[in-house]
């Protein structure tokens, strides 16, 4: 369905279609959302959610990729919710046209496919996270919450299946020291500078040292690119038994 849907609003004029009229100034620093999914109950149901959480503003709409391009333009929101299988464009193309577009704007994949060509891709585009239309409720929220602050999402069942085809697989050399490892291993895990400093005892710059030395062996430019090289090239495992709360992470190599 290429159609857009809106919210009604009883003290508020009608808002275009596919819009929401803003929230109130107190309420301004609320993470603004746009969704994207060519399936209206999902869309609605998704909007619902949504709304159940007041740190979060969902200020459109849309059932198409251009639709959802169109909505980014206007609104420049800090997070876009996107289903994969849009139609004409999918949503891969959008998050690749937003990436050129709209570098502010953090896309997290919302999808019912685990298959590992779709999360390679959205990785190398470099989305913000990645979620299965299977997540709970609290699941998606704290998605939506992270990557707004920038820390790379997996959902639990993708991880799983990315850590067996990586155990299944060779590992490959790299460059790096066995505590910049521990750093990528947690980035992978969606960790936030501030967590990794606190997971291993060190300083927030120390941390964000290690950060900048990832980023330039592995010639990427931020966060997810770091992510996704990693996962590409086997540099880490995602799965949840790779970290131990006492000993840190579990290095794979």
């Amino acid at each position: 369905m290429g159609d857009t849907a809106s919210a009604g609003h009883d003290a508020a004029p009608a808002p275009e279609p596919g819009l929401h009229p803003p929230l109130p100034a107190d309420d301004m620093a609320a993470t603004r959302v746009v969704i994207v999914d060519d399936h209206a109950l999902v869309r609605e149901g998704t909007l619902q959610l949504l709304e159940q959480d007041p740190g979060i503003e969902v200020v459109g709409h849309a059932g198409t990729a251009e639709e959802g391009l169109s909505l980014l333009d206007q609104l420049g929101p800090d997070v876009a919710i996107v289903d994969i299988n849009l139609p004409g464009m999918s949503g891969l193309d959008l998050a690749r046209k937003a990436g050129e577009r709209h570098r502010n704007v953090r896309i997290l994949i919302v999808s019912a496919y685990d298959d590992y060509a779709y999360v390679a891709e959205a990785l190398e585009v470099g989305v913000g996270g990645y979620m299965l239309k299977t997540a709970t409720a609290k699941e998606l929220l704290d998605a939506v919450h992270a990557v707004a602050d920038d820390v790379f999402v997996l959902d639990r069942a993708v991880s799983g299946r990315l850590s067996r085809r990586w155990r299944a697989g060779e590992t490959a050399t790299k460059p790096l020291t066995p505590r910049e490892a521990d750093v990528l291993t947690l980035l992978a895990h969606g960790r936030s500078n501030k967590q990794i400093a606190a997971e291993l005892s060190l300083g927030l710059r120390t941390i964000e040292g290690h950060v900048s030395n990832i980023f330039a062996k592995l010639g990427v430019a931020s966060r997810t690119e770091a992510v996704a090289h990693a996962i590409s090239h086997h540099l880490v495992s995602l799965d949840s038994n790779s970290l131990d709360s006492n000993d840190g992470p579990a290095r794979s190599y």
